[in-house]
């Protein structure tokens, strides 16, 4: 009689305690650390009162915190202040920038070809 009533509570108790050791588990990192990368390709887009140079020393700044964290710039990020180089004319300094978010992300080699040739024919 005791017996129906000891499985249905041994597979409760087994329940309850995985669900108890699953919120122990370690979080993995994320795979990025953002900065305020999103915050800047908004403002670039809705041009607002910050300039590309204001632009480009928040995500330097970003940059610096993310490579002490020993984390790595999301996808976009280099070619971003590629892009905000190339408007203020830092051509150096932008070509270096798509050349990091080549490696990193080669993937993304044909657009910022594309780019790099597009700020090459600027001249």
């Amino acid at each position: 009689m005791m017996s129906h009533l000891i499985r249905p509570l041994s597979a409760a108790a087994l329940a309850a305690l995985c669900l108890a050791s699953a919120g122990c588990a370690n979080r993995s990192r994320p795979l990025y650390e953002w900065g305020s990368y999103q915050q800047q390709v908004y403002e670039h887009f809705k041009s607002t009162s910050t300039g590309p140079e204001e632009q480009l020393i928040a995500l330097q700044k970003d940059l610096e915190e993310i490579r002490s964290d020993g984390m790595s710039p999301p996808p976009g990020f280099y070619a971003h202040m590629g892009m905000l180089y190339a408007s203020i004319g830092q051509d150096d300094k932008a070509m270096q920038a798509f050349d990091n978010e080549k490696s990193l992300f080669p993937e993304s080699a044909k657009y910022l070809d594309f780019l790099m040739s597009k700020a090459k024919n600027k001249k």
